[in-house]
């Protein structure tokens, strides 16, 4: 018979395994019942995903020392309730999340995302917008062959465009 898996805590037999895949990485946890009841992973609603992120059970306890001036929230409250008190605790506990957030994302500065087609109809709608700023000035400057130029350049964009920009046109 093998031998059985260690709490990783505590070394009783391990009875709570946990699996996380992180970056194409595995990380494993094994824990006895009482230390998985200690850490919340046995009552999901008391599961923390700081223990989780701060892999509470490799990792040496965050200590307490670093405190946001605005709330007072300590590394340790973090650690309890998998929140932050107050808006200023992400900049205090920069230390403690960076590493975090360089495990599960592609580094630590949120830099949004917009569908390149939302991207596309709005590079078309601004260009739209200058040729019809553009015809307007050579109508009113009777430049009439710039402003020939321009209607055509329009007529052009909208054909390129499509059926769903030419809907309100």
């Amino acid at each position: 018979m093998a031998n059985p898996l260690k709490c990783d805590l505590c070394s009783k037999p391990a009875t709570v395994h946990l699996t996380q895949i992180v970056n194409s990485k595995i990380h494993k946890v094994d824990l006895c019942e009482a230390c998985a009841q200690a850490k919340g992973v046995t009552d999901p609603s008391g599961f923390s995903l700081a223990d989780l992120l701060l892999k509470a059970s490799l990792n040496p306890e965050p200590t307490g020392d670093v405190k946001c001036t605005a709330c007072g929230f300590t590394a340790q409250d973090f650690k309890k309730t998998g929140r932050f008190g107050c808006s200023d605790c992400y900049t205090h506990f920069t230390r403690l999340l960076e590493p975090m957030l360089e495990t599960m994302h592609k580094g630590s500065a949120h830099s949004g995302k917009v569908p390149q087609r939302a991207l596309d109809r709005r590079s078309l709608y601004e260009r739209l917008t200058r040729l019809e700023t553009d015809l307007d000035q050579a109508i009113k400057a009777e430049r009439y062959e710039d402003a020939a130029r321009y209607r055509d350049e329009i007529t052009q964009v909208r054909q390129s465009a499509g059926p769903q920009e030419n809907a309100g046109k």
